[in-house]
């Protein structure tokens, strides 16, 4: 079992940056693919990143790619996702996710351990 936290979301205006973190406890953390999903009002729950055990190979979804960043610190049993010129559309609920399947991986349903999530809000 693995329980995560998020933390860091908040307001920022566009343009602007948010660094946010997934704190995990529980079972050994350096084994698991660690992803970040968000979800905006009214739709569904969308992929953002995914992040090997290893930290060596991450993914992106297209819609944040070259802005967002996703690294992990296995030592202190931390996932944490750079955001960079964000957007109003980039507003959601973001997740972070844990699952002991090799990654990184897109599909939610992939990812057997949630967050209870952290609002980021972009104001034009």
């Amino acid at each position: 079992q693995v329980h995560l936290v998020e933390s860091g979301g908040g307001l920022v205006q566009a343009e602007g940056s948010l660094r946010l973190s997934c704190a995990a406890s529980g079972r050994t953390f350096g084994g698991y693919t660690m992803g970040w999903f968000r979800q905006a009002p009214g739709k569904g729950r969308d992929f953002v990143a995914s992040l090997t055990w290893t930290g060596g190979t991450a993914l992106y979804a297209d819609s944040v790619k070259g802005r967002f960043a996703i690294s992990r610190d296995n030592a202190n049993n931390t996932v944490c996702l750079q955001m960079n010129s964000l957007k109003p559309e980039d507003t959601a609920v973001y997740y972070c996710a844990a699952t002991e399947k090799p990654g990184p991986l897109r599909f939610y349903l992939y990812y057997n351990y949630w967050g209870p999530g952290t609002q980021v809000t972009v104001s034009s």
